[in-house]
């Protein structure tokens, strides 16, 4: 399982929003979007 799937997967799990997410990494939500979509 590559990196982008673990991270959408967790972020999911957690009931995170892709937007939730980018703001406790201090990333924005296009960035947390290419991670799940991409693969990192």
């Amino acid at each position: 399982m590559d990196i982008g799937n673990q991270i959408r997967e967790r972020r999911q799990r957690l009931g995170f929003s892709q937007d939730e997410l980018a703001q406790r990494l201090y990333v924005t939500r296009v960035t947390v979007s290419n991670w799940g979509t991409e693969g990192v």
